[in-house]
């Protein structure tokens, strides 16, 4: 399949796969200091009121969430099970597929 190279240890890989993702991660923040970091949906309502002032939502939200902390969660919350259903479902058919192999 590949090639194992000596100098690309597994737990050497995988540190430094990890330092990168922190990188990642971290450096918009330190990149675009001051900057707002809105969602899409708060961004789309700026910029309907600029272009239509006397723009009324056709619809509104069953419910709203308490706070924004809690806005944060659910989507969060939201984001991990979708994860999960997908690392799932791959393991899944890489178990399968390994046990039609033998």
């Amino acid at each position: 399949m590949y090639k194992k190279h000596s100098f690309l240890k597994k737990p050497i890989l995988n540190l430094f796969l990890l330092t990168v993702v922190i990188i990642l991660t971290a450096a918009p923040l330190f990149v675009l200091q001051g900057a707002e970091f809105t969602g899409t949906d708060d961004q789309a309502k700026k910029v309907i009121g600029e272009l239509n002032a006397g723009y009324q939502p056709w619809f509104s939200s069953l419910w709203e969430p308490p706070g924004k902390e809690i806005e944060s969660l659910l989507f969060v919350l939201q984001a991990a099970v979708g994860a999960g259903f997908i690392g799932y479902y791959i393991g899944f058919a890489r178990g399968k597929r390994e046990a039609e192999k033998q």
